[in-house]
């Protein structure tokens, strides 16, 4: 008879294996008891809360539209390139997943604002970027996209080139390759990444606040309207206290689905 494997590992790492299950528990547990269920609705559908969750919803679609445009043929070349140039590119790719969002926003603000030479050709033209909510959804797609990329490219590589191979042995194109072969075979990683990216970019503050500010209608997301509450001005607590419980309840929907489209996940 075998052993489970967790049979195997000393007893007593389940103490701090414990302490660390509480210790990310214990906070959103804490949110979820200041919650005044009561009003709770009332708080979500207040005008200044409505405000920056229709924000939020509509810069975080778009951003993720942006995102599908780029990331698919950012995430295929990555993946049918050589193994050096593809090394390189997918650093290059997770750069934004590790570096600190406000450093985000600024390069974003270096790039896109005036004392930089886009910044500068763009205002030529009269077009302003930064502290609109175009500059919402730039931070959003630069912040996300990598989640796209990554979660595709990782699909793409298990799948393989065979029956790619076979598509083409028999006579199809490039593009219904593309369209009829490699993308539905790499559905679970696409619908993924595509979540994940939305998720990430409603989430998004670090990089909005320096790049987009945070002027209410225009910039203020979920987020800032949340900062900005617990900090003494905009919203009440309780609404901000409600946006936080809704983006909670968003990050749990998120996993719940990218489990069930992982491959091999059970049904």
């Amino acid at each position: 008879m075998t052993t489970r494997a967790a049979g195997q590992l000393p007893r007593v790492l389940a103490v701090p294996a414990l302490l660390g299950l509480v210790l990310l528990v214990a906070p959103l547990v804490a949110l979820v008891a200041r919650v005044r269920w009561d009003t709770v609705w009332a708080d979500i559908t207040a005008p200044e809360t409505l405000e920056a969750l229709w924000l939020s919803v509509r810069t975080a679609l778009l951003a993720t539209a942006i995102c599908l445009i780029l990331g698919v043929p950012l995430a295929v070349l990555i993946a049918r390139s050589a193994r050096s140039v593809a090394a390189v590119l997918r650093a290059l790719v997770t750069i934004p997943l590790v570096l600190p969002p406000m450093v985000g926003g600024v390069a974003l603000l270096f790039r896109f604002g005036q004392s930089g030479p886009v910044g500068q050709w763009l205002a030529r033209q009269g077009v302003e970027i930064p502290f609109t909510t175009t500059a919402v959804v730039l931070a959003q797609v630069f912040v996300a996209l990598p989640f796209l990329v990554l979660a595709l490219e990782g699909s793409l590589r298990s799948t393989g080139t065979d029956y790619e191979l076979a598509a083409a042995g028999l006579g199809a194109g490039r593009w219904r390759i593309l369209w009829r072969v490699t993308l539905p075979l790499a559905a679970p990683g696409l619908v993924a990444g595509t979540v994940l990216c939305f998720a990430r970019a409603v989430g998004e503050f670090g990089a909005t606040a320096l790049f987009a500010g945070n002027a209410p209608g225009i910039t203020r997301t979920m987020p800032l309207a949340i900062y900005t509450a617990f900090n003494g001005s905009g919203l009440a607590q309780g609404p901000a206290v409600a946006l936080s419980l809704l983006l909670l309840v968003t990050a749990v929907a998120v996993l719940l689905l990218v489990r069930a489209w992982r491959p091999g996940a059970v049904r």
